[in-house]
């Protein structure tokens, strides 16, 4: 008997959404800019904020004030492309966007196969999204709120 664990698919971290929703926010109302201005906006815990902005700082993104608080974009926002974010929060494991299930049956042919049949589409289709990533950029969404 073949004992099948189903585990729940997992989606793109939300880091990717709240990290351009901080850009965003920096990039239109940057002297209000605190950690708890962006979390109240976003309606997250501070921590989430810093957590995030440090890691868009280590990517370039942003400028971190320390004591009073408040940060800066490092970059115009047409500079920033959504690609630059998805990589700065790491909203991907070792690369990979698409992750396969462990230890499919050697025994089954679907099982001993599937990874190598399914490799190249994945691999084309998170291609595809960066690809499209690349061409948004920051200052084309915020022309989107006007």
């Amino acid at each position: 008997m073949v004992t099948t664990v189903v585990r729940p698919v997992k989606q793109i971290s939300s880091r990717f959404s709240i990290a351009v929703h901080v850009l965003i926010l920096l990039a239109v109302s940057p002297k209000e800019c605190t950690g708890d201005f962006l979390a109240a906006s976003v309606n997250t815990n501070p921590v989430i904020i810093r957590r995030i902005m440090g890691m868009l700082k280590k990517a370039g993104l942003v400028d971190v004030r320390a004591g009073v608080g408040g940060a800066s974009l490092r970059k115009e926002p047409s500079q920033i492309t959504l690609l630059d974010v998805y990589r700065a929060v790491q909203v991907i494991e070792e690369g990979q966007l698409f992750n396969f299930h462990d230890n499919p049956n050697p025994n089954c042919p679907v099982g001993r196969n599937i990874e190598s049949a399914l490799r190249a589409e994945l691999t084309e289709a998170q291609s595809a999204m960066e690809r499209r990533l690349a061409q948004v950029t920051v200052d084309q969404l915020i022309s989107r709120f006007q």
